[in-house]
């Protein structure tokens, strides 16, 4: 059964750093596209990043773009969203999703949420 399991959430202060896992089981990372994807309190979801199956492609949203890396371990099948200034707008639930092609989760700047896997989720809160 394929499963995602977020970690690495946690409060943080605005200028900090962080950095999310997703730990991908009963599926091969190497191929699937992964993409991370936040909602707040009140808010709909919205796409954050995404990272090819190959690694090769990589795509970001422009108000995580310079702050944000994603980045894929296939030995370990694990993603990692590394959050560096991160800023009180960035709290949030980080979900992480899998897809069988990059451009079925992104595409040139633009994220889809019809997605069949999905991680519960991990929250970071942005607060002094």
């Amino acid at each position: 059964q394929l499963q995602l399991v977020e970690s690495g959430g946690g409060l943080v202060q605005p200028g900090g750093s962080l950095r999310l896992s997703c730990a991908v089981s009963g599926f091969t990372l190497d191929y699937y596209a992964i993409g991370w994807f936040r909602q707040a309190p009140g808010k709909e979801r919205e796409g954050v990043s995404c990272i090819s199956s190959t690694g090769g492609a990589s795509f970001y949203a422009d108000s995580v773009k310079g702050r944000f890396t994603i980045s894929r371990d296939s030995a370990k099948n694990t993603v990692y969203l590394q959050m560096n200034s991160l800023k009180p707008e960035d709290t949030a639930v980080y979900y992480c999703a899998a897809a069988d092609h990059l451009a079925t989760m992104c595409w040139q700047g633009t994220f889809y949420y019809d997605l069949d896997y999905w991680g519960k989720g991990t929250l970071v809160t942005v607060s002094s």
